[in-house]
């Protein structure tokens, strides 16, 4: 597992005891990380490893089936992209411009081809990302 911290102003520790969003992939990080989601914070998962659903009723609870999504499209590495493309649909900290931008500074040139793919993937992952839960 990653944290991710993302702010405007400066990070003073990259510690964290509880999350305001949890992206999860699998069963032992459900039950490792429910619990430590901020009170009205989100949780997005991919059903395709979860067994258990979610027990709290106080988090936003999203579903994206990006594992399905991968598969469909062939493309094994299309999931995290797809998973960020639901994460960025709910919670548009970026824009998806800048998240190409960012392909195009970080992959070598002989990758750019694989570019439009990716863009493809991130929007797919928006369409398919799902409300499973408001909190209350």
């Amino acid at each position: 597992n990653v944290t991710v911290i993302l702010s405007d102003d400066r990070i003073s520790s990259p510690v964290l005891n509880e999350y305001d969003i949890a992206i999860i992939l699998n069963q032992p990080s459900m039950d490792k990380f429910e619990s430590k989601v901020k009170k009205g914070g989100i949780i997005i998962y991919d059903g395709y490893g979860i067994h258990t659903p979610v027990k709290r009723t106080d988090v936003n609870v999203y579903r994206v089936d990006a594992m399905d999504a991968a598969t469909e499209m062939q493309n094994e590495k299309a999931f995290n992209m797809l998973i960020l493309g639901g994460l960025l649909k709910i919670v548009p900290m970026v824009k998806l411009e800048n998240v190409l931008l960012g392909l195009k500074k970080s992959l070598p040139e002989r990758h750019h081809k694989l570019i439009p793919m990716n863009e493809a993937a991130i929007k797919k992952g928006m369409e398919i990302i799902t409300n499973v839960q408001m909190c209350h």
